[in-house]
């Protein structure tokens, strides 16, 4: 029963012992640990702390960039409607033109028009006389080369003739 019960010598070098394990352990294996955990603990905090920092320019950096998009779309809409306003004014402009020189087009059209009837109708006119001249004057050879054909004639002129 040595075994389960043990003897006070036995103790007192296990308490000896366990006091030198203790001294050693602190002064070469506590010191160095503790400096370490330290150590790890103030970079932990000095990475939790540049994480914050960044996370806030990251913050700053994102409203700055809604800032930019919202003025870039902005800016975008507003050279949106000037283009659609010059163009809208460029093609009322050109309508404009056009029906100017549509007009203008149709006008010396008839002008022109009206220059080629009046000389086809003074070409008429001419040509008519003329026929005329010659028709009358045919008919007045044959009608003149008789005497009482000629008679006749004057007579009959004559007759058609009413005076007042």
């Amino acid at each position: 029963m040595n075994i389960v019960t043990p003897e006070l010598g036995l103790i007192f070098w296990q308490v000896v012992i366990f006091l030198i394990v203790l001294l050693l352990l602190r002064s070469f294996a506590w010191k160095p640990i503790l400096s370490s955990l330290k150590e790890r603990e103030s970079s932990i905090e000095g990475a939790l702390r540049m994480a914050d920092q960044a996370k806030l320019e990251m913050q700053a950096l994102k409203a700055g960039n809604e800032k930019l998009l919202t003025d870039a779309r902005m800016e975008r809409d507003r050279i949106l409607k000037e283009a659609t306003a010059v163009s809208t004014q460029l093609i009322e402009q050109a309508k404009d033109k056009a029906t100017e020189e549509g007009n203008r087009m149709v006008a010396q059209a008839r002008e022109a028009i009206q220059n080629e009837k009046n000389a086809a109708l003074a070409e008429v006119k001419n040509t008519a006389a003329q026929l005329s001249i010659d028709i009358a004057e045919r008919i007045l050879r044959r009608e003149l080369t008789d005497q009482p054909a000629q008679q006749q004639l004057v007579d009959s002129y004559l007759k058609e003739v009413k005076l007042n």
